[in-house]
């Protein structure tokens, strides 16, 4: 044998550091700590999270989703800039169940590294107890995991688990969705968190830029400042309105088309002006810069409607007035009409 088969081996030497571990737990605590709520049981560290469940509510039903930030997380890895993306990650799952009229409850977390970098988990983890301040929900567990060989260094994934509540005749759902409501469009912040692939191989290979360049027609901004940004929440802006809307589509994975529809009975349509609204910049610059149909753009990103609510006629000055009060831009989108369950985008280009 050689001499390296005789050496003794240890975890270390298998590519897993335990004592980098302890250094990201140690990191972890404060953090997660600024993010207990009123229903928040034991201490950091346990085996399981524990929450009670409020008394105030007489038939609640438990709503749970779970989501990742996609490619998102490749530029976050280039840019060296990691206290964002678990922000969107909180925000990203709490629009998911708001759709359905749940407030979030409680938050769990997973992080998985070829090898871990505590400093990188605590800005993860930084954004993520930042999102959960932010929609007053607690980060109640997680999971930090160290992979040799699944993963290849510097690379990491991030994934993140909600558990919401809503008395369950108040849950939100197409069932509620009448010929003639109004869609009113909510403004997104960029590109939240869908369409980084295509996103990312306009800017690297169309545009040749890197992170750290200027992305054109952003005021100064870099690449990383304008595809970092925050993917909002829509929790502290709507849910005083919740008794008023009928139903809500967050505009992810599939855009206008593959969400609005989630949210339209089997006998109506959303019918989408899309000249009620000017597409942001960074929109039209990947469209230009990669030769994207309208129809693809549609497809792949929000194309700056990050939710739509569907709502009574008599609602819609309220909410709108309410979005402006939260500093969000808010417009009438279109309507509901007769149809087959699908979503018409009028207006827009071959």
């Amino acid at each position: 044998m050689t001499p390296f088969r005789n050496k003794p081996l240890d975890y270390r030497s298998a590519g897993v550091d335990i004592d980098a571990a302890d250094d990201a737990k140690n990191r972890l605590a404060k953090l997660v700590q600024s993010t207990m709520t009123a229903g928040s049981r034991g201490a950091f560290g346990g085996f399981g999270g524990m929450f009670r469940v409020p008394d105030r509510y007489r038939a609640p039903l438990l709503v749970a989703s779970a989501d990742g930030v996609g490619t998102k997380i490749k530029i976050a890895i280039e840019a060296d800039r990691h206290d964002t993306i678990g922000h969107c990650l909180v925000n990203h799952c709490t629009n998911d169940i708001l759709v359905q009229g749940a407030v979030p409850l409680y938050f769990l977390d997973y992080v998985a590294f070829g090898k871990l970098e505590p400093a990188v988990v605590e800005g993860v983890v930084a954004g993520v107890a930042a999102g959960c301040r932010e929609n007053l929900c607690a980060l109640i567990g997680g999971e930090t995991a160290e992979m040799p060989g699944v993963y290849t260094p510097p690379d990491y994934d991030l994934a993140g688990f909600i558990t919401g509540i809503v008395e369950e005749d108040q849950v939100l759902s197409s069932v509620r969705v009448e010929e003639g409501d109004v869609l009113v469009a909510l403004a997104s912040d960029g590109l939240h968190t869908n369409g980084y692939s295509l996103a990312r191989r306009i800017i690297s290979d169309r545009l040749n830029l890197g992170v750290h360049d200027l992305f054109p027609d952003a005021d100064g901004a870099s690449v990383a400042d304008v595809m970092l940004k925050v993917h909002r929440s829509y929790l502290t802006c709507l849910q005083p309105l919740l008794g008023s809307i009928h139903a809500m589509a967050h505009i992810t994975g599939g855009g206008l088309p593959g969400n609005l529809n989630r949210a339209l009975p089997h006998t109506l349509d959303a019918v989408v002006d899309t000249s009620t609204w000017t597409i942001p910049s960074v929109f039209r610059v990947l469209a230009e810069a990669g030769q994207v149909s309208p129809m693809e753009m549609f497809r792949a990103f929000n194309m700056g409607v990050g939710m739509v609510v569907i709502t009574a006629r008599e609602n819609v000055s309220a909410l709108i007035s309410r979005a402006a009060a939260c500093s969000i831009d808010a417009w009438e989108l279109g309507s509901v009409e007769k149809g087959s369950g699908e979503v018409q985008l009028r207006g827009l280009g071959a």
